[in-house]
């Protein structure tokens, strides 16, 4: 199945890391939350994780994730793809740096975190499924990065074909305005996993 040419849900949730590395149940539970409220895009990014605790966290996700019909991306080496089967996986900065061809077949997505019309282009050359394009508005998780508010991020995403999440400051009110700005949906942290 050509996953690619899936209907993306609008609303893209980032996780946080887990507070505890050994003990995840509260994540999964606040995770179940997010999904009951609506949330069908889960990105798992838990950098302070051990490869092993990676995957058993991404296996007990992966679980949740199936139970609400939600599609999990890893925010991981795509090889991981190879121990936990989830939908597809998250390139960070570093790691598109580093690719030269799309790391998947067409039965899993590709998910892209872009700043720059630079990324954005690359990220359309590796043929990547979809985008985050951050920070938009001021964020807690990045105070120093330097926003690039709404006409930057409209100009950035005329010049790329790709679903472009607008990411960084965002709320559950944010959607219109995002998609005005020629955004196909919203992604967050706190705006999805404490709503």
């Amino acid at each position: 199945m050509d996953i690619s040419k899936l209907a993306l849900p609008p609303k893209y949730l980032v996780t946080p890391e887990p507070a505890s590395k050994n003990d995840t149940a509260d994540f999964i539970r606040q995770l179940d939350k997010s999904l009951s409220a609506g949330i069908r895009l889960v990105q798992l990014r838990a950098k302070t994780l051990d490869p092993t605790q990676y995957k058993k966290l991404a296996t007990d996700v992966l679980d949740c994730c199936q139970q609400h019909g939600a599609i999990l991306l890893l925010n991981a080496d795509p090889k991981f793809l190879n121990e936990v089967d989830a939908q597809g996986v998250h390139l960070d900065g570093t790691r598109l740096a580093t690719l030269q061809q799309r790391p998947l077949g067409s039965d899993k997505l590709i998910s892209v975190a872009c700043h720059t019309l630079e990324q954005l282009k690359k990220a359309e050359m590796l043929g990547a499924d979809l985008v985050t394009l951050s920070p938009v508005l001021p964020t807690a998780s990045h105070p120093e990065a330097q926003p690039l508010g709404w006409e930057k991020f409209a100009s950035l995403t005329k010049q790329t074909k790709l679903r472009v999440y607008a990411l960084g400051g965002m709320t559950n009110q944010s959607l219109d305005c995002a998609q005005q700005n020629g955004a196909y949906g919203i992604a967050g942290i706190s705006a999805f996993w404490n709503g």
